[in-house]
């Protein structure tokens, strides 16, 4: 069907004109055609299935000696927002970043503001942003979590945690779990993680193998580094757990409590803190492979858990700070 018009056919057009077009611009271009023949919008959209603002929009961007202007444009703003920080705090940035690989512009700007920078956390992100792209940050590599647990075994001593059960006081509830870490290829040893569940305060410590005397032996570390006494535990059902474990936490007079099985979301707390080791620790720290050496690392990466890093769960305060924060609360 030849046009109304006296203007030739599109393919004619592109070829008279010499303009290469993108496909999107040729379809635009059709829009254009078929309006001009029939002078009916409502047509048109119906025909090609567009919606009439799309339309309106394109016609009023078309000139039809300059077939380009059917072309995308740039969405980039005309004036772009420069930098208004100083190279000081940039570098200020990429150092905590480089020294705490996992943490992210919420954690870093408070640590900033601790040192008296003035800064928000948006601008944090940007200077993130703004290092990544200039390759002066590169994000570690991440791994897949720890594995899931068996079933668990019935106990003599532990038992299901009531629903009755309070937790509302740091030591009411503390979560114990156990990692398997792969530092290198054939090399397997298991880290004990304790986790308070209301002050997020963790303790760690390294074995060569998950055995009831491992645990045991962590119970007593558990119980000195823990800044508060302790009312209650709750494990899964691994066999560490079973015992001389259960029978060390039925001698102390600690409540043991034990998981369902096949529910590890009940243990959350502790599977995060596991999660959060792995990736703010061992993917970004060359760590040692003697168990003593190792564990006087793991020892300072919990001081740094627990007094230097910032908990979004605890509104951007340390485990130590909320302590201390609650400490107070009770004298008042």
């Amino acid at each position: 069907m030849q046009p109304k018009s006296g203007k030739p056919p599109r393919s004619a057009r592109l070829a008279t004109t010499g303009v290469e077009l993108s496909r999107a611009a040729q379809v635009r271009l059709a829009w254009m055609d078929f309006y001009r023949r029939t002078q009916n919008v409502a047509l048109t959209c119906r025909h090609f299935g567009i919606a009439r603002q799309t339309f309106y929009r394109w016609r009023k961007r078309y000139e039809p000696l300059d077939l380009t202007t059917l072309e995308e444009r740039s969405h980039c703003p005309h004036r772009r927002r420069r930098p208004t920080w100083t190279f000081l705090l940039q570098r200020k940035v990429l150092t905590l970043r480089l020294r705490f690989p996992r943490w992210g512009k919420d954690k870093l700007a408070v640590l900033l503001r601790e040192q008296k920078f003035t800064v928000s956390t948006s601008m944090v992100g940007r200077i993130l942003h703004q290092l990544k792209r200039s390759r002066q940050l590169v994000e570690p590599l991440r791994y897949p979590g720890p594995g899931s647990r068996r079933p668990l075994r019935p106990r003599p001593y532990a038992v299901r945690k009531p629903k009755q059960y309070a937790v509302s006081w740091p030591g009411d509830l503390v979560q114990v779990d156990t990692l398997d870490v792969r530092p290198v290829p054939g090399v397997v040893f298991k880290q004990f993680t304790a986790r308070d569940v209301v002050s997020r305060w963790d303790v760690i410590q390294a074995h060569g193998r998950a055995t009831a005397y491992a645990a045991t032996q962590f119970l007593e570390t558990l119980l000195h580094r823990m800044p508060f006494p302790i009312r209650a535990l709750q494990v899964d059902g691994g066999s560490e757990f079973a015992a001389g474990f259960e029978s060390a936490c039925q001698q102390r007079g600690l409540h043991l409590f034990v998981l369902p099985p096949r529910s590890p979301k009940l243990n959350g707390a502790v599977e995060r803190a596991n999660r959060t080791h792995t990736e703010e620790f061992y993917q970004v720290t060359a760590c040692s492979l003697e168990m003593k050496k190792l564990n006087r690392e793991l020892r300072q990466w919990e001081k740094i858990y627990n007094t230097v890093r910032p908990h979004q769960s605890l509104g951007y305060l340390t485990p130590h700070q909320f302590l201390c924060q609650l400490s107070s609360q009770r004298k008042e």
